[in-house]
């Protein structure tokens, strides 16, 4: 009876005990976001980001879970806890900073105005007066358009960047502003052959932010010190670089700090 007795107690306690830790759900975009995210023949995602995923969640020994989440419902999903992380060119700024959290950065890319392939590089608000300016919706893009261009060019938003970059090659958009990054890769494309990048929009680093980071709910400082570390490490280790040559990126990583 003494022994049943034990048995039924710690069963109980077992009953009782928190459960572990689940494995790290990390939110990409739904959409691919080229050369960061992308997804192969199979659907499976790949490309620079992706592999960042890997590398970091290898090095904090955890188990992580891809989850593709509509990028306007991104950060509603991080604070829901239906996401743990959000890895996808986030840039902090100061209206993100309000609602989530950031982990150190983990790589910087201008905004850039891209337009045709005529010459004329003037893409100031007053040059661009009666234009029609592609963004992507929810974006540091769509904000800093809205700001700078929107008394003077209609300001169209798209839900995905490639939206965006598909209206500019049929002619339903005059120029698009987005990650530097991002646009060249669509300039290196069949359809990118006629179009060309104006230069980077002048800072406004409230708005644009110092970078992208890993976004997580408001004060999860345990998981923050986690993933700086491990962006450290792979930093350190010239495993960032590793990525970035592999995916045909150069001149993007900076050594993750604050």
């Amino acid at each position: 009876m003494k022994i049943l007795r034990i048995s039924l107690l710690a069963a109980a306690a077992l009953l009782a005990a928190p459960p572990a830790l689940a494995d790290l759900k990390i939110g990409v975009a739904a959409e691919p976001y080229p050369p960061f995210t992308a997804k192969d023949a199979s659907g499976r995602w790949v490309s620079w980001e992706i592999d960042l995923v890997d590398a970091l969640c290898a090095e904090m020994k955890e188990k992580c879970e891809i989850v593709e989440t509509a990028w306007d419902g991104i950060i509603p999903a991080l604070t829901a806890s239906k996401i743990d992380v959000i890895i996808a060119s986030m840039a902090k700024n100061a209206k993100r900073r309000e609602v989530i959290d950031f982990s150190d950065t983990y790589y910087t890319s201008a905004a850039v105005m891209m337009g045709a392939r005529n010459g004329d590089m003037d893409f100031s608000p007053g040059h661009l007066a009666g234009k029609i300016i592609g963004v992507q919706v929810s974006s540091i893009h769509a904000a800093y358009a809205e700001k700078y261009y929107g008394k003077t060019a209609t300001i169209q938003t798209y839900q995905t960047q490639d939206e965006v970059n598909q209206d500019l090659a049929a002619g339903r958009l005059d120029y698009v502003l987005a990650n530097g990054t991002t646009l060249d890769a669509f300039l290196k494309s069949a359809q990118g052959g006629t179009f060309e990048a104006k230069g980077a929009v002048p800072l406004d680093v409230e708005i644009i932010g110092e970078g992208a980071g890993a976004g997580i709910r408001k004060g999860e400082t345990a998981l923050a010190g986690k993933l700086n570390a491990a962006l450290s490490t792979l930093a350190a280790s010239g495993k960032l670089d590793e990525i970035s040559a592999r995916n045909g990126l150069t001149g993007l990583i900076i050594t993750p700090k604050e």
